[in-house]
């Protein structure tokens, strides 16, 4: 099947975006992250060999997908999965905590260890959905916590939002590959109800669907621990709780404040009461530019390559 242009670029976007994280796709992986066209595997398959443009453009080996000339990938993408997965061990603890603390509805890695690509200096990136009017209360007591018990140079925790304000901006390519990869330790039923609230993600990404469990849940967040939460909550609920998010909020909002001048990305920060967004040095528009480029040299390269055949 000789797939149209459309879906070329579909093909070739999904393969060079993800190599931006030297990160090179398997098949599954490629038809769940194909950039606004719906197809199965089978059918991207046979794209990749009816394509001229595909053929000169992208590479496989060992059942993964590539640009062409960059089969380095595959080593690099083994080393890091043992690595990732080794770190996630390690911090299971970690994990496990910060998904039984109170007002918590959801936990979910992000960053590099979502995809089992870090490498050893890579952080425990968190993003985490909370109750109504708890977002700076939980971050505050997570981070005050981490650093008592040691944890608190490995801990990244960013990006923290109520269960009122899920609706992500903005909403583009950079956040829509952020939320598809995001990976719930807890809250799964929360995950659904955020990636519905967020359509955009279906519109770049139609073939995305949602995983029927998490992903890494640490074994030891057990049902007594989520039901002791529960019970804090309800005491908490009776007055310190409203009271911590007040302070909590006035001063951590204060202490962030003090630091803005060293943001360099001021405008994907959001110090809001439902919205804790900390992305001071934020990868979004490089990213997004590096892409566009790459998709461009990408074409010039193939056109060129299949001009001289």
């Amino acid at each position: 099947m000789i797939p149209t242009r459309e879906q070329e670029l579909a093909v070739l976007r999904s393969v060079i975006y993800a190599s931006l994280f030297e990160y090179p796709l398997t098949l599954a992986q490629l038809e769940s992250s194909l950039v606004g066209v719906r197809a199965n595997a089978a059918a991207i398959e046979s794209w990749c060999r009816e394509s001229d443009l595909l053929m000169a453009a992208i590479e496989q080996r060992d059942g993964f997908y590539f640009p062409a000339g960059r089969d380095g990938l595959v080593s690099t993408r083994a080393r890091r999965e043992a690595l990732s997965r080794d770190m996630l061990k390690r911090d299971r603890r970690i994990l496990s905590f910060v998904s039984g603390m109170p007002f918590v509805r959801m936990v979910a890695l992000s960053g590099s260890l979502a995809h089992l690509n870090a490498e050893g200096t890579a952080d425990l990136d968190l993003f985490v959905i909370t109750a109504p009017h708890r977002v700076w209360c939980v971050t505050v007591a997570t981070l005050v916590l981490a650093k008592l018990l040691g944890w608190r140079k490995r801990v990244c925790i960013n990006y923290v939002i109520s269960e009122r304000a899920m609706s992500i901006e903005p909403q583009d390519l950079f956040s829509a590959n952020q939320i598809i990869h995001l990976r719930p330790i807890s809250g799964h039923h929360v995950f659904q109800r955020f990636v519905q609230q967020n359509g955009f993600v279906r519109q770049v990404y139609p073939n995305f669907e949602l995983d029927s469990a998490p992903a890494f849940a640490p074994s030891e967040l057990r049902l007594g621990r989520l039901s002791l939460s529960l019970v804090m909550e309800k005491l908490l609920s009776l007055g310190i709780a409203p009271l911590a998010e007040r302070f909590a909020r006035a001063l951590y909002g204060w202490y962030l404040r003090r630091k803005a001048a060293t943001w360099q990305s001021r405008e994907q920060v959001r110090l809001e009461a439902d919205c804790l967004k900390l992305h001071t040095t934020s990868h979004r528009t490089a990213t997004l530019n590096r892409y566009e480029a790459a998709v461009t040299t990408a074409l010039r390269s193939a056109r060129h390559e299949t001009l001289a055949s």
